[in-house]
């Protein structure tokens, strides 16, 4: 009886927050049939803005004009129906792309409309407003709680010198930015920014983090990989000096860093360490905390879990598929506190699959529950999670995985997935975003086929917003673009897996990761 009262009063409560931010969803919300799927949204434009050549010097690798990848999302507290997406725009086969693109939308995501912040030379950058550089990477965005939009970028030469991490902030909604404000730039050749975000601290409009690694390998057999943090107190109008705040230590290295913020203030940096301290697995999922806005940090980290990922191939050619093997994701209750993350992980397969997993904390990132299995057709890798939380507590992910693909060695055909958890991640719904597309059409890189190493997801009061890159199978003049939509429900309900299936295994455990450092170009 109160389960059923309950899914009533969900229901009801959804669709009124549908109604009142005007997004024209229609059906009412009933969690005991069929999931409505929104339609998506192409949030890329139909041509690359960027002319060739663009770059204003030589560059080696393979270009893909008007190729999308690697989307984040945020949206504005202000005015939920100001959204914001960037992504890299023609992306390169060997790092990077010709710039960073900016979707805004001020209608809910039902029309975008594209701008660029100056990163690069490509989207307006010059030696005079700081965004002299060839190519930038790892778009990431975030909004304070008075509208303005902040976004940052990993921007560099085509050989990574410089490298550099930029920042600029919007105070209309995203149709135009600032110029650069540099927070780090290295032009030693030994020394490379990698993978940073931003976030804007949802608590107080003054402050804005950003948070990156720097690896630094003075000779083959040295690496530093330390966490490096900049902190803004007037809402991004200037920057506090870069300093570390985690160092791992010789031949040790954090990737992924990325902040949120609990609702007593504190801070949680999560990121995943990976050292060369044996031979069985060195790559762990891990926090540092911060009490005081991220003046002082624990030097301590709290390991959450191992990292289980062996990586994605197309296993009819074997060619390799680059994701987000290495990254995970988290997000937080802004009710409770309580934590969320998942990552890609295979110990649920015997490490013969890459899976989707997820583990929470409802004591600030102290302790962590044990793992457990999200991605439903476990026979079938999954890759490449996202985690968000709405404000009733519902949490969502995302993954693409190959449960369509045929026998066919010319197509690795793909799919886009949502799942949805009422209970704390205990049970899970899913539903289908996207997809079968052709994986084989998206650009190729050094390290595989790419959609990107992170898809967006976040929250509209009750609704998920959901960003991500599909290919366009077979066209190789338009080989992804940039969709949206909104998610609120799942068709299949089904319990996570907890327990490690019996058997043997053709993979002996988790990837190895040194003594190379790892970067995410």
């Amino acid at each position: 009886m109160y389960r059923t009262k309950f899914r009533f009063f969900r229901a009801k409560f959804r669709f009124l927050i549908v109604m009142l931010l005007g997004m024209g969803i229609v059906a009412l919300l009933n969690t005991a049939s069929p999931a409505y799927v929104p339609p998506l949204r192409q949030v890329s434009g139909p041509t690359a803005p960027f002319t060739s050549g663009c770059n204003g010097a030589p560059q080696t690798g393979t270009n893909y004009p008007d190729a999308e990848v690697e989307p984040w999302v945020a949206v504005n507290p202000s005015n939920p129906k100001n959204i914001i997406g960037v992504w890299q725009q023609d992306r390169w086969s060997n790092g990077g792309a010709n710039g960073l693109l900016t979707g805004v939308s001020f209608d809910g995501g039902q029309t975008w409309s594209q701008t660029a912040a100056k990163f690069t030379r490509c989207s307006g950058g010059n030696a005079s407003n700081g965004g002299d550089y060839e190519r930038a990477r790892d778009a990431w965005a975030s909004f304070s709680p008075n509208g303005t939009a902040h976004q940052i970028s990993i921007s560099f030469a085509e050989n990574d010198v410089p490298s550099s991490v930029l920042v600029s902030r919007s105070t209309d909604g995203g149709k135009t930015w600032s110029d650069p404000i540099t927070l780090i730039r290295d032009a030693d050749p030994n020394v490379l920014n990698d993978k940073e975000s931003i976030t804007a601290d949802p608590l107080d409009s003054n402050y804005v983090y950003a948070v990156w690694d720097r690896l630094d390998t003075p000779d083959s057999q040295t690496t530093f990989g330390p966490t490096k943090f900049a902190r803004s107190t007037d809402n991004g109008q200037t920057w506090e000096p870069t300093r570390t705040i985690y160092d791992p230590g010789l031949n040790a290295q954090t990737i992924g860093n990325q902040i949120v913020v609990l609702p007593n203030g504190d801070l949680v940096d999560l990121f995943t360490l990976i050292t060369n301290e044996d031979t069985t697995g060195n790559a762990y999922i891990a926090i540092i905390r911060s009490t005081d806005k991220g003046q002082t940090w624990s030097q301590q980290p709290i390991i959450i879990n191992t990292l289980g990922s062996i990586g994605v191939t197309d296993l009819k050619t074997q060619e390799q598929v680059r994701t987000g093997d290495i990254l995970p994701d988290i997000a937080v209750d802004q009710r409770s506190g309580t934590l969320s993350v998942v990552w890609q992980d295979a110990r649920f397969s015997g490490f013969q699959r890459d899976g989707i997993v997820f583990s929470k904390s409802t004591d600030g990132g102290l302790t962590w529950s044990s793992p457990v299995q999200v991605n439903r057709v476990t026979q079938t890798q999954a890759f490449t999670a996202a985690v968000d939380i709405a404000v009733d507590g519902a949490i969502g992910v995302t993954y693409y995985d190959f449960r369509n693909d045929t026998s066919d060695p010319n197509t690795l055909l793909t799919d886009y997935w949502f799942a949805l958890s009422y209970d704390g991640g205990t049970t899970w719904r899913e539903s289908h975003i996207a997809g079968p597309f052709d994986m084989r059409t998206a650009p190729l890189t050094d390290t595989g086929y790419f959609v990107g190493d992170y898809e967006g997801l976040t929250h509209i009061g009750a609704l998920f917003e959901v960003m991500f890159v599909q290919a366009n199978s077979g066209n190789t003049n338009n080989r992804t673009d940039v969709f949206s939509t909104l998610e609120y429900n799942g068709d299949v309900v089904y319990t996570a897996n907890s327990t490690l299936p019996s058997g043997g295994s053709t993979n002996s455990g988790p990837q190895k990761f040194g003594p190379e450092p790892l970067r995410k170009k």
